[in-house]
């Protein structure tokens, strides 16, 4: 395997995607049945599955609170599906979220990366419990309309709250390319709103929610309008440097159905075509909609809400591309939302009749304590799951999708003899007793073999300091096998406090044979700054027996440098090395 210039992890990754699959739908489904079962158990002994849904205040559920709830349900439901994509374990963290700090302060930047530092250790059981979360919260939401769906609507609201910040960058608030248009500011944040709404008491959210979040609404407008306006946001200029044309060029680049492309396509062209023009539509727009909510609880004025509501439709099209699609689509973006917050809470619906109920009483009932049950499931073993694998080792996940499983041999390792960093000679068969983990670094190399040397670092901090583990580094540049330049590369990168460690050279003949007796592929030209070589660790047990080879392209990005480490944790905890 290339130690240098190794193509990107697919995010499709057959393997990885296999054992997402596994854990999703056949794992978790297991357990979430078993969680189901019991609750039902504990229901039917507390009497409580021939009642649910039928309380007083649910029964009087004002229409507007029946919309809201089923509504983002509904959106919850759609997120977590959209979760289940086989990109996420991979792609979500890397792809999603870390482009998403650029531009934000210096402590929510350190909480994004911290953020995907903790997905790329467990992606595969993150993955998972978001996804079967989401999906129980919108279930538990759309059936619910008493207890049980307030409990939810809290749920919802710490889980989007984690989302707005950790995943979303808080909506982009901070960055200064912000737009209305383009999200901000953040589906999430409307998802906290539409949860708080439906934790609330029936009589509060009755009193208060139609004039409460219409001039909410209005004021978030009136704000949008100003970002709108701003030179800086570049939707005043022509051509294909117009911020609309650009995001249609974005938006369509992702794999769509053709006609979808071909309409947001020839907006951003006439977007690009008018200039400013089609900003004053929006600046418009959202100014009337702003003054139209602002009054509309008072007057009963419905249509604000209308124009809003269909404004927001055709944004979410033209502009937000009806965003399902790529792969990697974590929500349905802003603009839906929106939508349904404002018709909610639109005056038309506030004082309305509760929605009346067509199925059997003891059809509501029953069939909605098993769903509750399921639901509830889903959301208490996502939790319960996500939890233990913060907690838990690292997945060798990323390790897989980058280099494959590691290799079982039996072998007699090629033994040889070579000096080390101290000038004293170093012999592999002359440390039995002891596990080796052999390795080849180049002393100039400022790429892979640097994460490399980082990784067997963690390695052997992570086991006890009496472990009997020798970590063994061979020069892998024909033209840097000096003392002083292994020493340089041993200050550089802090490994002088490593215990048993031996970065070894010796006579190119000499190590040249160690290279080819291992099946290292070394490649390097005269005027070359570093060499390319295979990356590989070798594990080799106190008999002098080679017992693993590991692959090991070592990512190079913050989150993902220990790429091998727990793999290598996990095959020498097999082999009794603590």
């Amino acid at each position: 395997m290339p130690g240098m210039g190794g193509s990107p992890i697919s995010l499709t990754n057959p393997l990885v995607n296999s054992i997402f699959r596994h854990n999703a739908f056949e794992t978790s489904v297991s357990w979430i049945i078993g969680i189901a079962l019991l609750l039902l158990v504990v229901a039917s002994l507390l009497r409580r599955v021939n009642t649910f849904n039928l309380s007083t205040s649910g029964l009087s559920e004002p229409r507007g609170r029946t919309y809201l709830r089923i509504g983002f349900g509904v959106i919850w439901l759609v997120d977590g599906v959209l979760q289940f994509q086989a990109s996420m374990p991979l792609g979500l963290a890397n792809n999603v979220v870390a482009p998403l700090a650029g531009g934000t302060p210096a402590w929510l930047h350190a909480i994004m990366f911290d953020g995907i530092g903790i997905w790329n250790n467990h992606p595969i059981a993150l993955a998972v419990g978001t996804a079967w979360i989401q999906v129980g919260i919108g279930v538990l939401l759309i059936i619910s309309n008493a207890t049980v769906g307030r409990i939810a609507a809290a749920v919802s609201v710490g889980w989007a709250a984690m989302i707005w910040l950790v995943g979303n960058g808080a909506g982009g608030i901070f960055q200064s390319s912000n737009s209305i248009l383009f999200g901000w500011p953040g589906a999430a944040l409307l998802y906290i709103v539409a949860g708080i709404w439906l934790a609330l008491p029936l009589r509060t959210f009755t009193e208060r929610f139609s004039r409460y979040t219409l001039r909410g609404l209005s004021v978030l407008l009136a704000i949008g309008a100003v970002l709108q306006f701003l030179p800086s946001r570049d939707f005043w200029k022509g051509g294909n440097a117009n911020a609309l044309t650009v995001m249609a060029k974005n938006m369509t680049a992702t794999p769509q159905p053709h006609p979808l492309a071909w309409i947001v396509t020839r907006f951003g062209d006439v977007a690009g075509t008018l200039g400013g023009g089609i900003n004053i539509i929006v600046i418009l727009w959202l100014l009337i909609c702003a003054g139209g909510l602002w009054f509309a609880s008072e007057h009963g004025l419905r249509w604000p809400t209308r124009t809003f509501v269909i404004g927001c439709l055709i944004v979410w099209v033209v502009v937000q591309d009806v965003p399902f699609w790529g792969g990697l689509a974590t929500d349905v973006n802003s603009m839906l939302p929106l939508a349904v917050l404002a018709w909610c809470a639109s005056p038309a619906r506030a004082s309305v009749a509760p929605l009346r109920r067509h199925l059997p009483v003891e059809m509501r009932s029953s069939s909605g304590a098993v769903l509750a049950s399921f639901a509830s499931a889903m959301v208490l073993f996502a939790a319960v799951s996500m939890g233990w694998a913060t907690v838990a080792s690292a997945e060798s996940t990323l390790y897989l999708a980058q280099n494959g499983p590691a290799a079982a041999v039996n072998t007699v390792a090629p033994s040889f003899t070579l000096t080390d960093q101290h000038d004293v000679t170093y012999s592999l068969d002359e440390h039995s007793g002891r596990y080796t983990l052999l390795t080849f670094l180049d002393p100039e190399c400022w790429t892979d073999c640097p994460l490399l040397a980082a990784q067997l670092k963690q390695v052997r901090s992570e086991l006890s300091p009496s472990a009997k583990i020798d970590i063994v580094a061979v020069a892998a540049d024909p033209y840097h096998e000096k003392l002083a330049d292994l020493n340089h590369f041993i200050t550089l990168h802090s490994l002088s406090g490593v215990k048993n460690f031996y970065f070894v050279t010796g006579k190119l003949a000499t190590v040249q044979k160690v290279w080819h007796s291992f099946g290292i592929g070394v490649s390097m030209t005269p005027t070359a700054k570093m060499s390319i070589h295979s990356d590989y660790v070798f594990i080799i047990n106190p008999r002098g027996r080679l017992k693993w080879i590991v692959p090991d392209e070592p990512l190079a990005n913050w989150a993902g440098q220990h790429s091998a480490e727990s793999e290598l944790l996990t095959l020498l905890h097999e082999s009794g090395v603590h």
